[in-house]
C-alpha cells in the first residue's frame, strides 16, 4: 500500500500540530514539511530531485498550458475538497484544448495554523486525483502567510499536455450550423457548495460534479478528430457564460434549447429555493462540446458511453444571426437572450 493511501499525517503532530510561518521560511521546518509531507505523497523521479524547476521529454508537437488558482469555502465539501478541485480543474482547462494533460506544478499558499492533518486530507486527495486523470505533479512551491490572512489555504496548479497533431480545439471555430452538446446535467458544483456554506439540507444529498474530463476528451476526439471545433467546461458563470464567451470569440449566434438542457430535480429545486438561475451556477465536470453537424450524433452516441457523458444531450445550435448573441427558447416557447453573468453569483466556488 502506498504511504498516502495509509491515513496517518507523517508529520509529527505532537511537535507541530499545525502548520507555522516557519513551515514557509525555506529552512529546516520547510525542508520537513516537503520531505515528510510533499514527497511521500507526490514523489517522482523529476520530483524528488527538488530542483527551482523540473526538465521533462515530451513528444514533438503543440504544448497546451494552463494556470489556475483555487481558493474555495469551504476547503471540503459534497463531491471533493480543494485538493481534488485543483486538479481536476486544471487537467480540464489543458484537456478543453485538446491536449492529453501530462504534468503539472502546484503552489500552496497555506495560513498559519492550518491542522497538519486537513493538509494532510488535502494532499492525499490531490495524490488520488492526480493518479486518477494520469498526471504527475513534478514541481511546486510553498508559502506560509501569517494567522487570519490566508483563510485556510489557497493552491495555485498549472498543467500541460501535448496538442494532437489535426486537432484545432478553440472558441472562434464556432461556424453557423455546429451543433452544441453538453455532457450532462448542470449546477451540482455550485449547488453543493453553497449548501454546505449556508448549512442547507435537501431531501436528497446535492454533490459536486468535480471530476477530470480529459478521458471524456480523449472519447470525443476519437469519433470528431478535427470536426470538434470547440470544448469549454462551464466553471464559474456556468453554461450561460460559456457559451456567450463562445458566441462573442466567433462572432456567431447561439441558440438554446432551454428544455434540452439537463438539471436533477434536487438541483432544479434548490435552485428555486435559493433564487439561482441554473445556467449560471459553476460546474467543475462538465463540458460543452460544439462539433460539425455531421458528427454531432456519432459524437453524442461516444460520449453517453462513458461514464462521465451518460446524461450528455444536443442544447442548441450555431448561427449566423445576431453575431455575439446568446438566445434561448424557454419552456413555455417564447425566446429570451442570454446575457453573461453580471458580477459573481456565487462568491468562492472553485
Amino acid at each position: 500500500m502506498d504511504s498516502f493511501s495509509l491515513g496517518a499525517c507523517p508529520i509529527p503532530i505532537s511537535d507541530y500540530p499545525a502548520v507555522l510561518l516557519a513551515h514557509g521560511g525555506g529552512g529546516s521546518l520547510s525542508k520537513m514539511l516537503i520531505e515528510e509531507m510533499f514527497l511521500p505523497v507526490f514523489g517522482n523521479p523529476a520530483l524528488n530531485l527538488l530542483h527551482d524547476g523540473a526538465v521533462v521529454d515530451v513528444d514533438r508537437g503543440r504544448l497546451a498550458v494552463s494556470t489556475d488558482s483555487f481558493v474555495i469555502s469551504p476547503l471540503f465539501f459534497p463531491g471533493g475538497d480543494i485538493g481534488s478541485l485543483a486538479i481536476h480543474g486544471t487537467v480540464n482547462d489543458v484537456a478543453m484544448c485538446g491536449a492529453t494533460p501530462t504534468i503539472l506544478s502546484v503552489a500552496f499558499v497555506i495560513e498559519e495554523g492550518l491542522p497538519m492533518e486537513t493538509l494532510w486530507r488535502i494532499v492525499t486527495s490531490m495524490k488520488r486525483a492526480a493518479d486518477t486523470a494520469g498526471v504527475s505533479i513534478i514541481t511546486g512551491d510553498t508559502k506560509v502567510v501569517d494567522r487570519g490572512k490566508g483563510d485556510g489555504i489557497y493552491i495555485t496548479t498549472t498543467g500541460l499536455g501535448v496538442v494532437p497533431e489535426g486537432i484545432d480545439i478553440s472558441p472562434a471555430r464556432a461556424r453557423p450550423g455546429d451543433v452544441v452538446l453538453l455532457s450532462g446535467a448542470i449546477a451540482e458544483h455550485g449547488i453543493a457548495v453553497m449548501s454546505v456554506r449556508e448549512g442547507l439540507r435537501f431531501e436528497t444529498a446535492i454533490e459536486s460534479d468535480s471530476a477530470p474530463l480529459n478521458d471524456l476528451v480523449q472519447t470525443i476526439l476519437a469519433t470528431g478528430g478535427p470536426d470538434v471545433h470547440v470544448l469549454r467546461d462551464p466553471t464559474r458563470g456556468g453554461v450561460a457564460s460559456a457559451v456567450n464567451e463562445i458566441a462573442a470569440s466567433a462572432d456567431v449566434g447561439i441558440h438554446l434549447e432551454e428544455r434540452a438542457i439537463p438539471v436533477a430535480e434536487q438541483v432544479r429545486g434548490a435552485c428555486e429555493i435559493l433564487g439561482f438561475d441554473p445556467l449560471y451556477v459553476a460546474n467543475e465536470g462538465k463540458l460543452v462540446a460544439i462539433v460539425a453537424p455531421d458528427l454531432a450524433e456519432p459524437v453524442l452516441a461516444a460520449m453517453r458511453t462513458h461514464p462521465l457523458g451518460h446524461n450528455a444531450a444536443v442544447i442548441g445550435c450555431v448561427t449566423g444571426e445576431h453575431p455575439g448573441k446568446v438566445f434561448m427558447r424557454s419552456l413555455v416557447g417564447g425566446n429570451r437572450v442570454v446575457d453573461m453573468l453580471s458580477g459573481e453569483q456565487l462568491p468562492r466556488i472553485c
